[in-house]
């Protein structure tokens, strides 16, 4: 069994992005009225969005795509936190994050933004304790698994008002996605799409043929894990 790593780094990394502009300012909610024939026109307290100019960030998992989103937001971010089980020098360095705890993460930033392994070790990351940990305005942003949030204590988070918004791309029983969470306020919802772009597929595509011709000619497979 092999993988294909690297190829969906940046598609991935850019649609967590545009979750997070997405949930920050309603966009789904406000294009729904609109198309719906329920908007009347301009309206100075209506469709109040939150800014995201220096804006603290923080990144759950410094990994390829985590690194990506970090480098995407920082022209934005007035701080960059992240949370890794090692240390990731580079990002320091490079684009100024710090490293701190989950709990210090949670508690200081208004994007909070996964990028973590599925399994055992990661489920349930972000459940009940750690959403009363965020902020009361805070955006929480999921393209890695689904398994990774508990989507009940998150629709009953959202439901009452304890964080700003969300925006997820992945789910825990895929494809089903909860009833909540579709009903939910200030969540904005993709269908997994995040290595949905023509780059990513062909050089996913790519690396599954190169395994599939080392195979054939009796070599290991690049990108094996299995």
């Amino acid at each position: 069994m092999t993988n294909t790593p690297g190829v969906l780094t940046g598609a991935t990394a850019e649609l967590a992005l545009a979750l997070t502009l997405a949930a920050a300012r309603a966009t789904g909610a406000a294009e729904a009225r609109l198309r719906a024939g329920r908007w009347h026109g301009f309206d100075t307290t209506g469709d109040l969005g939150i800014e995201l100019g220096g804006a603290t960030f923080g990144i759950v998992g410094m990994g390829r795509i985590g690194r990506r989103y970090a480098e995407l937001v920082r022209p934005l971010a007035g701080e960059l936190l992240y949370f890794n089980r090692s240390p990731a020098p580079e990002a320091e360095r490079e684009l100024g994050a710090s490293r701190v705890e989950l709990g210090e993460l949670l508690s200081r930033a208004d994007v909070v933004s996964l990028h973590l392994p599925g399994g055992e070790e990661t489920a349930g990351t972000i459940a009940d304790a750690e959403l009363a940990r965020m902020r009361s305005n805070a955006i929480l942003v999921n393209t890695a698994r689904g398994s990774l949030v508990d989507s009940e204590a998150l629709a009953a988070a959202l439901e009452e008002g304890r964080i700003g918004a969300a925006g997820l791309d992945v789910y825990e029983r895929e494809p089903e996605v909860p009833a909540r969470l579709l009903a939910a306020p200030n969540c904005a919802l993709l269908p997994h799409v995040g290595s949905a772009t023509v780059r990513a597929r062909e050089g996913m595509a790519n690396l599954v043929a190169d395994a599939v011709l080392a195979a054939l000619d009796g070599e290991r497979p690049p990108n094996r894990i299995a």
